[in-house]
């Protein structure tokens, strides 16, 4: 018995195929309709049991399955869209050779109602123009595999050559499916209802779909006009309504409005050809269409611009005269007041100044600007010439909009003597700041000035952003404070005027160091470790960051028990180690690493606990019959990583019945150790028809439980390949151990193939073969030869029993050699049907006997039953032996197998066979 095995896969499929195509260009298309249900199932081997992933190629670029893998052997998906189709692949990876990977390509079939579009080529005026237009009626549909179309006009079929005014061709790049229809120089038969069928030829049971286009001398492309003005300016608050209305087109055209900003506001409300916008705001500003369609010749389309009023915040600076520097403002010098808004619609701004809450008007010595021309729109200018004594006193820049409805802005700028221009300065012991994460910090800079600016703080040592995300952030109090300040936030922060409110002088500027201490971060951060007793065991404990990392200290505890402490020197790794494991070294241990700003903790769970066992999977239904009323079971198990821990002394076995709460509980108790691969058994009996049982599996060594395992135990029916030996033989079933007790032949041609009806490849020639297996199961299973290529004429597959022992009943030897009946169920049908052979082969025989029973040719689509009577004289086997015949159509299938003591009775009637003692039913 080979008892860990590598993986294998198989794609089998259910849900709605249309058409599974095999090998074509060595892959499996799976065809099915849009909207159906796809389920593809993984069957997989191997022991221990393959971990499964479903993972698939993208279709394009919406499908996110893609993104994620699907953990079940099942891939289920309902209502399948056209974006899903593309290749799926199965994973089945177990640890053990590569991972067995199996595709199938999904390609989804679909087809949309066509659509009909008109363009027409008018030609000189005449007195009926419309005689001399061109017309070139296109047809278009989304489809999967390509569309076919056709047309008709009224119920006459449009071919090419068929009517010298019409002409049908397709565009280069349709790969040449019938689309455009021309009508050359108007007739009055050309008027007519015009239809265009799109087909995949009921692929998939997808029927045809088709549309009717009536062509009339007034059929025409669209027109509309907009009953608004362009551009719209409203106050916020204001409810809009845009009219649009139709001046031409056949067929009606239809009216829909589109946004600049890709969908219409979620309050906005269309009727017919009026969009209505109510209470509307400056997000909802912007450019609105109006299009009309009718398919015939392109949309028309007509757009206007809303405009919604609006006033943002100001600022101002101060321009003192560039001649000199001193720090304050002196009389006799020219200053310059600055005052910028931002505006919507900016031609409608106006602005006007205040002096001590009077209005200002523009002077020789007072000299007042709209609009500087030098800086940003918006802007208005005071430039006060010679300033006198006077002049002190508070001046307001007041902006509006001419259409009103908006609150104006005004700002307030002091002008006296004791106007300063801005000093900027970190507070002592503000820098370096040391802090720690998670802390909220406040980085300061005292700023001086009349009036005084405000200050915009951005990183000084890296293009970086800012804590909130931004890259500047504004104070005017010169504080910047970070909430939760973390580890990416060490570093240089520049504080820095601004040149509004205030004066327009150099920037002043300063900077701020940030240092930002973190606990160590350590791994592993939990480990478990299992350990016999008596072993070493060493834990490691590493430091991958930590600020500071100059001082750190460790701790080693075994629950609250100091172990052992020190500092870290070069090294960034501590290690501990318990030179033998003994009871009391069971437990949590932990080390934690310190430094100023807090610890980071390593966890290792020491524990003898076993690992969990590993059922053996690699048969689908491994059941054994028993009573006409029970059923048993063969558990069969390796145990994972046996050495691990301290030897396995027994197995606790739960059982209980699907759907009820009691386990019953029995120890098994283990001889020896287990080795890594062993495989370990134990029957279960008197398992009641049909019930399923849950099964769990726990391990115990000295240290106590392990981890458990659970399964499930389904009972598939009586349907199998039986030995009954007399001879103190187990019954060993070929449903359960399909190499472990039947044999393949080393020195055949091929090997006989395991299946059922249920699971057997959906590749496999039709026209021979069993549909189901000797009991009419489809689940049961059966062995078979598979003649399909690359099998050749006269090649041999066989199948060979283990030797069984013949006892002598007289101790001098046997004089009167023993009878035993073998009996088997066989299906030979197919017209290239070759042979099967029963072979009696005996230990110490050199010459090989023919066979002792045969049979040749198509026996129909039905099991028959053969016996045969053998009368060894030694310890033998018995071989089934399958020869391909001439052709493909040749497989030839073996089930229910038996050996029993005694003569063969109830004889089948003799048929087209060698042996004279054996038969065969009908």
């Amino acid at each position: 018995c080979v008892c860990a095995s590598p993986p294998t896969v198989r794609i089998v499929h259910s849900g709605h195929a249309c058409n599974v195509e095999e090998e074509r260009h060595t892959e499996r298309v799976y065809t099915i309709r849009e909207g159906e249900t796809l389920e593809l199932t993984c069957l997989v081997t191997g022991h221990p049991r393959p971990q499964i992933r479903w993972t698939k190629t993208a279709g394009s670029v919406s499908d996110r399955f893609q993104d994620s893998s699907v953990f079940n052997e099942t891939l289920h998906i309902s209502k399948i869209q056209r974006h899903q189709g593309g290749r799926y692949y199965c994973k089945a990876e177990n640890g053990l050779g590569s991972p067995a990977i199996k595709s199938i390509r999904v390609d989804v079939y679909y087809l949309d109602d066509p659509l009909v579009t008109v363009h027409q080529s008018v030609g000189e005026a005449k007195e009926q123009f419309y005689y001399e237009r061109t017309v070139f009626l296109r047809c278009v549909a989304n489809s999967n595999p390509p569309v076919r179309y056709s047309w008709h006009r009224g119920r006459d079929v449009l071919s090419q050559g068929s009517d010298k005014g019409v002409e049908i061709y397709e565009p280069f790049f349709t790969q040449g499916e019938t689309k455009i229809l021309k009508l050359k120089n108007l007739r009055p038969q050309d008027y007519a209802n015009y239809s265009c069928i799109a087909s995949v030829r009921n692929v998939c049971g997808i029927s045809d779909r088709n549309i009717v286009f009536k062509l009339t001398n007034k059929t025409a492309s669209p027109s509309i006009k907009l009953l608004v003005e362009d551009p719209i300016v409203v106050n916020p608050g204001q409810t809009v309504s845009l009219v649009c209305i139709t001046t031409g087109g056949e067929p009606n055209p239809t009216l829909s409005w589109v946004s600049s900003s890709d969908s219409l506001p979620e309050k906005s409300v269309v009727k017919g050809g009026t969009l209505t916008l109510p209470a509307i705001t400056s997000d909802e500003a912007g450019v609105y269409s109006c299009v009309a369609s009718n398919n015939v010749g392109n949309p028309a389309k007509k757009s206007t611009t809303i405009v919604v009023r609006a006033l943002k915040k100001g600022r101002f600076w101060i321009t003192p005269d560039p001649y000199h520097n001193d720090d304050n403002i002196q009389i006799g010098r020219e200053v310059k007041i600055s005052c910028q808004v931002e505006a919507t619609p900016p031609e409608e701004l106006i602005f006007g100044w205040l002096k001590n809450g009077r209005a200002m008007r523009s002077s020789e010595r007072m000299v007042i600007t709209q609009t500087d021309p030098d800086i940003s729109p918006g802007t208005t200018n005071l430039d006060i010439i010679d300033l006198k004594f006077t002049d002190f006193g508070t001046y307001t820049c007041v902006a509006a909009l001419k259409g009103g409805g908006i609150p104006e802005i005004s700002i307030d700028v002091n002008i006296s003597s004791t106007t300063v221009p801005p000093n900027l300065t970190v507070p002592r012991g503000k820098s370096p700041l040391v802090v720690r994460e998670g802390d909220t910090v406040e980085l300061e800079c005292l700023v001086s000035g009349k009036p005084k600016p405000i200050i915009l703080w951005s990183r000084a040592d890296k293009e970086a952003p800012m804590p909130d995300g931004s890259l500047q952030a504004e104070s005017y109090d010169g504080v910047l404070r970070i909430v939760n300040v973390s580890r990416e936030m060490t570093g240089s922060y520049r504080c820095q005027t601004s040149q509004f409110n205030g004066f327009n002088v150099k920037p002043r500027e300063a900077v701020v160091e940030l240092i930002v201490q973190y606990p160590p971060s350590v791994e592993p951060v939990l480990l478990e470790m299992r350990q016999g007793l008596g072993r070493p065991v060493v834990m490691n404990c590493r430091v991958l960051r930590a600020h500071p990392s100059r001082v750190l200290r460790y701790e080693w505890r075994l629950g609250n028990r100091l172990l052992h402490a020190g500092h870290f020197d070069q090294s960034d790794e501590t290690e501990y180690t318990v030179k033998s494991l003994n009871r009391e070294g069971w437990g949590e241990y932990t080390c934690d690493v310190n430094n100023e700003a807090g610890a980071g903790r390593c966890t290792f769970l020491v524990t003898g606990k076993a690992y969990p066992p590993e059922f053996y999977y690699d048969t689908y239904s491994p059941l054994w019959q028993n009573r006409p009323t029970v059923y048993g079971f063969k558990l069969q198990w390796t145990q994972m990583n046996p050495n691990a821990v301290d030897r396995i002394v027994a197995y606790r076995l739960g059982i209980r019945q699907t759907g009820l709460q009691r386990w019953w509980e029995q120890e098994i108790p283990v001889d020896g150790t287990i080795t890594k691969g062993e495989l370990n058994t134990h029957n279960l009996t008197e398992l009641i028809k049909p019930a399923a049982y849950e099964v769990r599996l726990t391990p115990i060594t000295r240290f106590g439980e392990g981890d458990s395992t659970i399964r499930i135990i389904t009972y598939s029916g009586d349907s199998q390949i039986i030995i009954q030996n007399p001879i103190n033989y187990p019954t060993k079933i070929f449903e359960e151990e399909p190499i472990c007790m039947f044999t393949q032949d080393k020195n055949d041609d091929f090997d006989w193939t395991r299946h059922s009806a249920a699971t057997r490849d959906t590749k496999y020639t039709p026209n021979t073969g069993p549909s189901d297996d000797r009991s009419g199961s489809k689940q049961g299973f059966y062995m078979y030869i598979e003649t399909s290529r690359p099998r050749k004429e006269g090649e041999v597959a066989r199948l060979v029993s283990p030797f069984f022992n013949v006892v002598p009943k007289n101790p001098y030897g046997i004089a009167n050699p023993p009878a035993y009946c073998f009996s088997f169920f066989f299906h030979m049908y197919g017209k290239h049907i070759g042979t099967l052979n029963a072979f009696l082969r005996q230990k110490g025989q050199t010459a090989a006997e023919g066979p002792a029973w045969s049979l040749s040719g198509n026996q129909g689509d039905r099991w028959k039953q053969a016996k045969v009577s053998i009368h060894p004289t030694a310890s033998f086997q018995v071989v089934l032996e399958g020869i391909r015949g001439p052709g493909i159509e040749g497989d030839i299938a073996i089930d229910d197998v038996t050996l029993e003591e005694g003569e063969c009775r109830d004889l089948p009637p003799i048929s087209k066979h060698k042996n004279t003692e054996g038969g065969v039913y009908p």
